[in-house]
């Protein structure tokens, strides 16, 4: 059996060389703990633990498991044998098909996420298992999902533009491993001592008149279904999520005044929201794709789920705006190279609505009905009103200012409101 004098380091196990032979190399920091060399020509190296007289427990990898890493595993290890446990028999358990990371986090959403959550959240969240977690560690068992996998992870978020996203993403791993503890699936969590990937911001920012227009002509550009998910949004200042997964039931286009009414369930704050549809609207909704008795979703690309891939959407209105502006510069007689757009989310749309809203004379108490905002202290417990008659005048009127904006001159920074035709603000087509 090889032998070495000087404990383990990082340095001097990978100094050590494959030969002919298999070897096994005690750690002289550490006993019972192993390097384990096989033979050339793989030459592969893992950790072990012989301890005890107990049969050999392989922990895994040297490429995957760092020295400290095993160490701290071999110690876990010995511990168990000295209180009578079985290791062996817990990583067996443990490698089986219930604990590995797609099931015990259908375990978390049924028992947790859609328990402890509202409809809205539990459906975030489960949109960030779908497109963050699983992608990444589906088919690993729980238990080897260690602290740099969640940082690489959360980096990696951070790194492609969305730190408030990868601030929620931290948020729903550590409650995930917590209750992987609680429920006796893991000792530790994996989460503790990782820093905040991002600050925390409020966001305040608000799309020009410019910029409205921009992102109205890059979503006639890019088309179905991403661009008329971004009109709708502009013009009923609604939720992602509540316009990107609507229904036709929702809605009562033959109505004398038709209407959107997000149900309760799909509220992120439980509250259904009657929404008025401006003409502007209706003729968005009208040149929509149906998929002939296959769904009833209004915006799908399968005729099973709603429309989904929201970043790479993002990113294609992006690219669009972007040639829009750079192809008026070039008319102007400007530097095309030196039209930057500045980063805006979808969200921004509300505030956005909210803020010019504002400016072309809708009342506060309008807005926060549009929005369907949760109302609080006193008007939360006496106010029930729900301003319907003032959330359609005000929806019409802010669909004619975003006529006047898209018609307007490229370029404008300041963009008349034309006078609206009487028929409109009764709610007349």
């Amino acid at each position: 059996m090889t032998k070495t004098n000087s404990p383990f380091t990082a340095k001097s196990v990978e100094a050590i060389k494959a030969t002919a032979k298999r070897q096994e190399i005690p750690d002289p920091g550490l006993r019972g703990f192993y390097l384990i060399v096989q033979p050339l020509p793989g030459g592969a190296k893992s950790w072990a633990v012989r301890y005890k007289g107990k049969p050999k427990y392989t922990i895994g990898s040297a490429a995957i498991w760092t020295l400290a890493d095993a160490r701290k595993e071999a110690g876990r290890i010995m511990r168990a044998y000295d209180e009578g446990r079985d290791p062996r028999a817990a990583k067996k358990e443990a490698a089986s098909d219930d604990n590995l990371v797609e099931n015990v986090l259908g375990e978390f959403v049924k028992r947790h996420v859609k328990i402890k959550n509202r409809a809205s959240t539990a459906r975030e969240q489960q949109r960030f298992i779908d497109n963050e977690l699983l992608p990444r560690w589906k088919g690993r068992p729980i238990n080897a999902i260690a602290k740099r996998d969640i940082v690489k992870m959360l980096n990696e978020i951070v790194d492609r533009g969305a730190p408030q996203s990868a601030l929620r993403v931290k948020a729903l791993v550590s409650k995930f491993f917590a209750w992987c503890v609680g429920t006796d699936r893991l000792d530790a969590s994996p989460c503790t001592g990782i820093e905040p990937p991002a600050v925390i911001t409020k966001r305040k920012r608000v799309l020009s008149p410019e910029e409205i227009r921009l992102v109205w002509k890059g979503a006639e550009i890019i088309g179905w279904p991403f661009g008329p998910l971004t009109q709708l949004l502009l013009l009923t200042g609604q939720r992602r999520e509540e316009v990107g997964g609507a229904s036709w039931a929702e809605f009562d286009l033959n109505a004398k005044e038709p209407v959107w009414t997000v149900p309760e369930q799909r509220a992120k704050n439980g509250n259904a929201n009657v929404v008025a549809l401006a003409p502007a609207a209706l003729a968005i909704l009208a040149s929509l794709p149906r998929i002939a008795g296959k769904s009833d979703l209004v915006l799908t690309t399968n005729g099973e789920k709603s429309i989904s891939g929201y970043s790479r959407g993002k990113r294609r209105l992006d690219e669009a705006m972007l040639a829009v502006a750079r192809k008026e510069a070039c008319e102007r007689g400007d530097d095309p190279n030196k039209v930057a757009i500045p980063e805006w989310t979808l969200h921004d749309l509300r505030r956005t609505l909210a803020t010019l809203g504002g400016d072309i004379g809708i009342l506060p108490h309008t807005i926060e009905a549009i929005l369907n905002h949760a109302r609080v202290g006193i008007s939360a417990h006496y106010n029930h009103a729900r301003y319907e008659a003032e959330k359609r005048t005000s929806l019409i009127k802010w669909a004619r200012h975003i006529e006047t904006i898209i018609a307007s001159e490229p370029g404008l920074n300041v963009v008349p409101l034309k006078k609206i035709p009487q028929g409109m603000l009764a709610g007349e087509r």
